[in-house]
């Protein structure tokens, strides 16, 4: 199994020598950082380059190039040498994107982007309350036997990625493991993770997936009331849960990227990380809302 959960903690970012490198690549793709969210973004991106008394190779592309690409594909779904020519080198924004997930950059980018949406929206910056589930995905044949399984209930051969939101449908965690392992088992492991990470949670709800002697081990060993949600009496199509409806639009969100909506990735730590890119692309956008929305206070009247 592959556990990747979001602290914002890890080796610090390594920042360049100054502002990032200007872009002059124009904007075409849909994918493509706004000015307003390359604002909001551009903090948290190491800008990289030669640094006095430890060196570095000089920036060649700038990081914002980069972080389109990652985009491009993520939203696209396409592969990574099938990259159009106007953005950088395709092995570049590949080791990018694995160099940053590596050193806990994408776990920050997305603490942050969730912390200021929660504060924005009135919300302390950590929750006391969350959301579990899970979601089989088909692997493709670039996923190896070794991190794959087979899904009987749903009749599927891959990846089950289990999440973990907050009451808003915000991404805490995100446990990979094959489609094999039962709910319960990986909700063990999650639920003590987030106790340790996020001391403040003090409830989650779940579906009856993690009933039994999750529910038991929670509340006597991590002190975290799981409350069950389960299906109403008679139900055979889909129907909107209370609470559970939350954690199954953020799949939805999630599955906007079409690189999310298949596990194509060797290694289940970069389908993480996929999860982590596409929440990222939602966070930005939302934030960029709020501030665009948000009212200009009246300046100061100047001496004459």
């Amino acid at each position: 199994m592959s556990i990747h959960v979001l602290t914002g903690q890890g080796a610090p970012a390594v920042p360049g020598p100054g502002d990032h490198l200007p872009t002059r690549r124009p904007r075409t793709y849909p994918s493509d950082t706004s000015e307003a969210e390359w604002r909001i973004l551009a903090p948290l991106v190491p800008a990289g380059g030669t640094r006095p008394g430890i060196g570095g190779r000089p920036v060649s592309y700038p990081r914002r190039d980069v972080v389109d690409a990652i985009r491009y594909v993520m939203r696209t779904g396409c592969q990574w040498d099938a990259l159009p020519v106007d953005f950088p080198p395709h092995p570049l924004v590949k080791h990018y994107f694995t160099a940053w997930t590596r050193d806990g950059t994408l776990g920050r980018i997305h603490h942050s982007l969730r912390e200021q949406i929660r504060q924005v929206e009135g919300r302390t910056a950590d929750p006391s309350a969350a959301l579990l589930d899970s979601q089989t995905l088909r692997g493709a044949e670039t996923v190896p036997r070794s991190s794959r399984g087979y899904d009987a209930g749903k009749k599927v051969n891959g990846r089950k990625r289990h999440i973990v939101t907050d009451t808003t449908g915000l991404l805490l965690a995100v446990l990979v493991t094959g489609a094999g392992v039962q709910d319960r088992d990986a909700g063990h492991l999650l639920l003590w993770i987030l106790r340790t990470v996020f001391p403040t949670i003090r409830l989650v709800w779940a579906d009856s997936g993690y009933a039994g002697k999750l529910v038991d081990y929670a509340t006597t060993m991590l002190g975290i009331t799981v409350q069950i949600v389960s299906k109403l009496a008679g139900q055979t199509t889909f129907v909107p849960l209370p609470r559970r409806w939350c954690v199954e639009r953020t799949f939805s969100w999630i599955n906007r990227c079409r690189r999310t909506v298949r596990d194509y990735e060797r290694l289940p730590e970069h389908h993480a990380a996929t999860v982590y890119w596409a929440m990222i692309i939602i966070m930005g956008r939302r934030l960029t809302r709020h501030h665009a929305t948000a009212p200009t206070l009246p300046q100061p009247a100047r001496a004459p």
